[in-house]
């Protein structure tokens, strides 16, 4: 069965909303440009109530030592996800942290993808992301697709995930046509940047279940 992950989670119902309906990870934002970013303490209050099972995930854009061990001290972290990293750097957080580590991996070409294999063997997994415009603010987290097409024939080398664009109408035909093990939506589960919808996260996992 393919794991979904919703990441960009900044509440109580919303939460409630993905584990209820069968999400594997739980994204929270540690990145202050984000509207999706949350504090320390209300990353600890909101992960408080997860059970143990769902993992939960910090999202970095090339973070220092101190904002990891502090979001990991608050959240209870079990999986940091990097965003514009190096893999040394990766490699180096892996080992100090001790936790699964995805090096997100933005794509638009060929090429692009052609990156990940600089990955091998310094993070856990490859979420493979769609690349935003040079002169966006984020590095994710806005609804941009990419050709699912530039993944036929990669050989994946570790675990990997897909996310970009993704949403209740599309997730289906995503699993299909790249067959990806894991799949993660933000943007598309909203009603308004950083505000995530509950009917909408219901309906992605209900679709993702159903693929």
């Amino acid at each position: 069965m393919t794991q979904a992950k919703v990441c960009g989670l900044s509440t109580h119902p919303t939460i409630e909303a993905a584990v209820a309906n069968g999400a594997s990870h739980l994204g929270f934002v540690f990145f202050p440009p984000s509207p999706r970013a949350v504090g320390f303490d209300q990353a600890s209050d909101l992960c408080r109530a997860i059970p143990g099972h769902v993992a939960r995930v910090g999202v970095f854009v090339d973070p220092d030592d101190a904002l990891i061990e502090r979001a990991i001290g608050a959240a209870g972290l079990t999986v940091l996800q990097l965003h514009k990293t190096a893999p040394a750097r990766v490699a180096h957080l892996r080992q100090s942290t001790g936790l699964e580590t995805w090096a997100a991996v933005a794509v638009k070409t060929h090429g692009d993808v052609a990156q990940a294999s600089a990955y091998d063997g310094a993070a856990s997994a490859i979420l493979f992301d769609a690349k935003t415009p040079d002169d966006a603010a984020l590095p994710g987290g806005m609804g941009v697709r990419f050709d699912w097409s530039l993944l036929n024939g990669h050989r994946h080398t570790m675990p990997w995930g897909l996310s970009g664009g993704l949403d209740a109408g599309n997730v289906g035909e995503a699993i299909r046509r790249t067959g990806a093990p894991l799949v993660d939506a933000s943007s598309g589960l909203e009603t308004a940047p950083g505000i995530k919808n509950v009917d909408k996260i219901t309906a992605f996992l209900q679709s993702v279940a159903a693929s």
